[in-house]
């Protein structure tokens, strides 16, 4: 298994936290003590109420390593990228709030970070007034003189003025390396230009030199015939100097070219990265028309650069001497042509046979095409060597290892997007055809992918060019019952897979922490919320995969396995860990979302820091928490009175999906009489009061409405724990508060958490961007309950008995 390299850069709280200390902030540092000359109007108009002076101090590296100058705020297709920024300032005002011990900062930042929300709907504007306050402060030490001190890296690149003196943002490294080629591609033909009329008045000299030859050297006009003769010189060496001249512009610009078109198949490599990224829900800018425009720029160059050399090798002959370049431009135009072929809208990553799907393909030179015969692309279903084959010898296989509907698209432009895309709206995989397995292998970790091929005509170009491009890795199923564990190969792959790695190579086993990111970042894309897994989730998850409940130590480093995340069912349950966590997932998206992002439930917790949390607080005190013992559950925790006078902590029978169907979550706990105040003191029906359901009126026909009410039996021995003295520390077995520990537990490890509103906002890990869920399979058709469908039934049965089914 091949390591897994570093993601690309996101902004991650840790690290910007670690920045605070080792990056110098150049602009912020100078300015801080010019603050104190400052009159008080002016410091009002410099950091207005929407972007108070605290931000601007908290968040100083961050803003400073910003390119706020990069954007155009008239320019509405940058407004997810200055959102992505309004969510990053949000969560560094959350975590900066959360390490602040002063408590009346600790307040205030957490009321300046909900007011950022007003930018919410408008985040050019944050865009624009960040940009501002940073060019007032520059102004401002210019006139104090001090800004001749800024190191180089800190000046915000800048284009040139507009009229009015405000410089316009700086254009993207692309853009710039093809208006650079563009000038060369100029002079070049500035030089050709020059060459012909160095040629024509050469031509011209020569002509009047021969009517005056062989005159008597006495005769007055021989004068001339000097004059000329060095004139002529001069223009032949001026014309060889020229034309050395061009051949060297002509070398540079392929030189340039070539490193041009490197930076953008780069880019293009990289916007599929990020796509494949997304799927566990990192951020992703789906916009290609830049790249479009990008690859459409370095074409039109190379084919400028190919009718230069064409004249080149006209006027100086030697064409051997040129081969080099010709070969060069020949290869890059066939390497952009064959690298502009990207899946815009990728297939769901786990497929369903005999069951409709869609995907689109997007040719970035679409406006080159060669007009006249359509542009039919075709689509195939490989494995995963077939894929590795593909890439290592570019050969498209025969073999054909699946049957697939609507398998052929044609490519067609769209004049109002200005994009030309083979739309597959209706495919669909009849059946598939399997690799024998290896060992304990499951069909859910079988890797294929969809390969779509075609051939390009370019304006300008005599032959065709056969191109391709893959999807991402998917995983075909028969039966709905597979879909869970089919999305753990997708999770694991997307989570920890390398940039550029063989088809479809992912490592076995991977550190704690970088499984820590993959599941927040999942878990806030599905759940579409704001509010990550704080420490404390994230360390009862790794007591759980590790089975260590006793183990207080720092997991970032213990490595977690694949078997660990989804073949090994848990310690006393029937389901694997993936199992347990997607139905965690699925019950907070469908029922409990707004209770998770308003921080009501603290969530994932173990009982022994259930314990710590509560046993000083009184009676009637409550928390949720996910049900640890059964998929997609929610239970409440909280202290009761004891028969004996003591208290203990009772623990109601987990909710499921079906039963907050039927009553919510807020109607439940506004029923339940003992429970009060959620963790830490808050009144429940303060807190929970936008939950609770209105009273209906009556029917008009009549009846009389009824309501459903939640009892619990305080009986139930299912549902409390053994009642201990009010003066002894409080353990979940009812035993002394010595036992609740492992001989490797900390009890320090577990404190309460801070007092605040809401209660269980947790230490923030960066906010990700959205996920695109794939489309949940319909049922089978009587026609496909073959051999695999009966095992994908079968499977789900033997969960029930611990037998793994291969």
């Amino acid at each position: 298994m091949a390591n897994r390299q570093q993601p690309q850069c996101q902004c991650k709280v840790k690290s910007w936290r670690r920045n605070q200390c080792l990056h110098t902030m150049a602009l912020w540092a100078q300015m801080t003590p010019q603050l104190q000359f400052l009159p008080t109007q002016t410091l009002n108009e410099l950091y207005p109420d929407t972007f108070p002076l605290d931000v601007r101090h908290y968040l100083a590296s961050w803003i400073e390593d910003q390119r706020w100058e990069n954007f155009d705020v008239d320019n509405m297709e940058q407004e997810p990228q200055a959102r992505r920024l309004l969510d990053q300032m949000v969560v560094l005002l959350q975590e900066v709030a959360q390490h602040n011990p002063n408590v009346v900062e600790r307040v205030k930042l957490q009321h300046i970070s909900r007011n950022m929300s007003v930018f919410q709907q408008r985040p050019m504007q944050l865009v624009k007034t960040v940009r501002d306050i940073l060019r007032k402060e520059r102004h401002l030490l210019a006139q104090a003189g001090m800004h001749a001190n800024f190191p180089p890296f800190q000046q915000m690149p800048q284009g040139p003025p507009e009229t009015n003196g405000t410089p316009q943002p700086a254009r993207e490294d692309g853009k710039t390396d093809v208006d650079n080629l563009v000038l060369k591609v100029l002079e070049i033909q500035n030089c050709r230009q020059t060459l012909h009329r160095l040629q024509e008045d050469l031509n011209w000299e020569k002509q009047e030199m021969e009517s005056i030859q062989g005159q008597n050297e006495l005769d007055p006009q021989n004068a001339d015939q000097v004059t000329k003769q060095t004139r002529i010189q001069q223009l032949e060496y001026n014309y060889s100097v020229c034309a050395e001249k061009r051949v060297q512009l002509l070398r540079d610009a392929v030189c340039a070219l070539e490193q041009c078109q490197s930076c953008l198949i780069l880019r293009i490599k990289s916007w599929r990265w990020e796509q494949h990224r997304a799927t566990i829900g990192l951020q992703f800018d789906d916009n290609l028309g830049p790249l479009q425009t990008w690859c459409e720029q370095v074409l039109g160059v190379n084919g400028k650069l190919r009718q230069e050399l064409m004249l080149v090798k006209r006027d100086h002959g030697g064409a051997e001497q040129f081969q080099t370049l010709e070969e060069n431009l020949a290869h890059l135009l066939q390497t952009l042509i064959q690298s502009s072929l990207v899946v815009d809208k990728q297939p769901p990553q786990v497929i369903k046979t005999q069951s409709k799907f869609s995907t689109t393909v997007r040719y970035l030179l679409g406006e080159k095409m060669a007009p006249g015969k359509p542009v039919l692309l075709k689509a195939q279903i490989i494995t995963e060597a077939q894929a590795r084959n593909l890439g290592q010898q570019g050969v498209i296989p025969n073999e054909n290892v699946g049957e697939l509907i609507n398998s052929t698209a044609i490519l067609e432009h769209n004049t109002s997007s200005k994009s030309t895309c083979a739309t597959f709206r209706n495919m669909s995989i009849k059946k598939i055809k399997r690799a024998d397995r290896k060992g304990s292998e499951s069909v859910t970790e079988e890797k294929f992918a969809l390969l779509f091929t075609t051939e390009i005509t370019i304006t300008g170009c005599e032959s065709p060019y056969g191109i391709q491009a893959i999807s991402l890795p998917v995983v075909v199923i028969v039966h709905g019952s597979q879909e869970i564990n089919a999305m753990a190969t997708i999770i694991w792959d997307c989570a920890f897979s390398e940039p550029n790695r063989i088809p479809f190579v992912v490592p076995e086993r991977v550190p704690w922490k970088q499984m820590c990111e993959a599941l927040s970042s999942k878990f806030m894309s599905e759940v579409q919320t704001q509010r990550c897994l704080d420490r404390y989730n994230l360390h009862f998850l790794a007591q759980k995969i590790f089975d260590q409940p006793d183990i207080s130590e720092d997991f970032s480093n213990m490595p977690v396995s694949w078997a660990q995340f989804n073949k090994e069912v848990l310690p006393g349950r029937n389901f694997t860990f993936w199992q347990w966590f997607e139905g965690v997932m699925d019950l907070t998206k469908k029922c409990l979302r707004d209770y998770w992002s308003e921080g009501l439930i603290f969530g994932f917790i173990g009982k022994q820091h259930l314990h710590v949390i509560l046993q000083n607080q009184p009676n009637g005190t409550f928390l949720l928490r996910f049900s640890d013992s059964e998929i997609g559950g929610i239970t409440i925790a909280y202290v009761g009175p004891s028969d004996n006078g003591g208290r203990k902590i009772q623990n109601i029978q987990p909710f499921t999906k079906k039963d907050l169907d039927s009553a919510g979550l807020g109607d439940r706990i506004r029923d339940i009489n003992c429970i009060t105040h959620v963790y830490p003191d808050l009144p429940k029906n303060e807190v929970f009061k936008k939950f609770f359901t209105v009273p209906s009126p009556p029917n008009p026909d009549g009846y009389l409405p009824f309501k459903l009410t939640t009892v619990v039996n305080p009986g139930d021995p299912c549902t409390s724990t053994p009642s201990i003295p009010a003066d002894t520390p409080m353990d979940i077995y009812g035993q002394s508060m010595n036992n609740v520990y492992g001989p490797n537990m900390n009890p320090g490890m577990f404190s309460p958490l801070p007092q605040s509103t809401p209660p269980y906002m947790p230490e923030q890990i960066p906010v990700q961007g959205p996920l695109y869920p794939s489309p949940m399979p319909a049922a089978p058709s009587s026609e496909e309950i073959d051999m695999e469908a009966l095992e994908g039934i079968l499977s789900s049965i033997c969960q029930n008995t611990n037998k793994d089914l291969h």
